[in-house]
């Protein structure tokens, strides 16, 4: 293994090259979601194919995070990190250029792919180099950094689309790729492998493919027979890859880390919980605020930051806590916060005022907050350093998987009240009804994690 030395440089270096990475996705993210009412006029797309722009991304990433996370820590993370930065860039270039639903939605695959490069690259080499008292202080700011890129999104993608259209949204990512492929080259020495020589699992990363693919595209089609069919296919997909995974020498995820590690199994449960329950929310909310309220991009963005920017604030607070108080206290306490926003925003409606929605959005935003960075140092202690890039990779996965649930349920609840139709006004009322369900379905997810994340007992002897 060929690691370079803990030094107060190579820390700071990391930290920002990390910090910079974690914060051009949700940017991007939370930028395409204020975007997708300009998209879906420019391209002419319907409710179902305008959820899967954001969905497609989600997908592949979640699907081959941890194939690549297993890849990372075999052939080294910088390596892999900076291919992903370098396929970013490509991908959201072409996006810009996009003509169509089908190609904005293929290229939103390939950006999904990159994110699945670096996602759990980035935190693992982050994890590397800071000692165990550390981690929680690096780990807040890393999550800090993604919740500034989803502040600031919303309102910079804002005012690029009121000024030059939502292509301008992908050119400037591409601009960013480029300054931290710079930064990558010309700071991150050295390299980290911690299971250099191991094989690769391609079957079982096949399986794993297969199994979340299924279940996701079903969602597309449900209440269809065959989307019933998709689910079942997806089912003994994964129950194939647990399996699989169980017998082989070496296996792209290491099911001892869910059978005989608490912490990381009821972690990682909270995790895909957390996510499932609220990633559909900014989603939602920009659609409603653009179609039901009235307001321009730029408004709908000034609103939406009022979540993310109380992320920001106190992610780096409760991760810093998290090396003195214990995990499990201070990710409970946030669940239980993440539910009261959540319960608050099952009675909007179109009479619903700004006041109450910054409300509810600053209080979900604490609450994810003082959930996530004691969370991911939960996870991240109760692994060796040489299963650093799969844990941060299943954790990113959680993530993501729960990001690509709640969007599948979303787009499930469109196709039954909606339908394979543009949101005009004659279907705000079907759209309100959808939303509405969501958030209650949401709530009540989120309150079931407060008991998985109590249950992960102490991390701490």
């Amino acid at each position: 293994m060929n690691n370079v030395q803990v030094t107060g440089i190579s820390k700071r270096a990391v930290t920002l090259i990390a910090g910079m990475s974690s914060f051009l996705s949700p940017l991007t993210f939370s930028s395409v979601t204020i975007a997708l009412p300009s998209i879906g006029k420019d391209l002419s797309l319907n409710a179902i194919v305008l959820n899967w722009v954001t969905t497609a991304g989600l997908l592949a990433a979640a699907a081959l995070l941890v194939p690549f996370g297993r890849i990372a820590d075999i052939y080294g993370r910088k390596k892999i990190f900076l291919i992903g930065i370098i396929v970013n860039a490509i991908a959201t270039l072409l996006c810009s250029t996009a003509t169509s639903g089908a190609q904005l939605i293929f290229y939103q695959v390939i950006f999904g792919v990159s994110n699945a490069l670096t996602f759990g690259t980035g935190v693992a080499i982050l994890t590397s180099v800071y000692p165990a008292n550390e981690r929680g202080k690096a780990l807040g700011i890393n999550t800090a950094s993604v919740y500034v890129g989803l502040s600031v999104g919303p309102l910079v993608g804002g005012l690029l689309i009121g000024q030059f259209g939502w292509r301008s949204i992908f050119i400037l990512n591409s601009l960013l790729c480029i300054v931290i492929i710079t930064m990558v080259i010309w700071k991150l020495r050295g390299e980290w492998a911690g299971s250099k020589g191991e094989k690769i699992d391609f079957t079982g990363s096949v399986i794993y493919c297969i199994g979340l693919v299924a279940i996701m595209y079903a969602f597309s089609v449900l209440p269809e027979l065959w989307g019933l069919w998709l689910i079942l296919l997806g089912l003994v997909a994964l129950a194939g890859f647990v399996k699989w995974e169980s017998r082989v020498k070496y296996p792209v995820m290491n099911m001892d880390l869910f059978r005989k590690n608490t912490v990381f199994a009821f972690s990682s449960l909270a995790t895909l919980i957390h996510y499932s329950a609220t990633s559909a929310v900014g989603f939602l909310l920009s659609l409603y605020l653009q179609y039901i309220k009235g307001f321009s991009p730029e408004i709908a963005g000034l609103i939406l930051i009022a979540q993310p920017v109380m992320m920001a604030v106190f992610s780096p607070i409760a991760g810093t806590l998290s090396d003195r108080i214990e995990p499990r206290i201070l990710a409970s306490a946030g669940m239980t916060l993440t539910t009261l926003g959540l319960i608050g925003l099952t009675f909007l409606n179109n009479t619903s005022g700004v006041p109450y929605i910054i409300i509810s959005l600053l209080v979900l935003g604490i609450g994810y907050g003082f959930f996530s960075s004691p969370n991911s140092n939960a996870i991240m202690g109760s692994v060796e350093k040489r299963t650093y890039g799969v844990a941060s990779s299943t954790l990113a996965t959680m993530r993501l998987t729960g990001q690509m649930f709640s969007m599948g349920i979303s787009l499930l609840l469109f196709s039954i009240f909606i339908g394979r139709v543009q949101i005009t006004p004659e279907y705000y009322d079907m759209f309100l009804k959808s939303m509405k369900i969501m958030f209650i379905i949401c709530s009540v997810l989120c309150f079931g994690g407060i008991f998985a994340s109590i249950a992960r007992g102490k991390t701490r002897a």
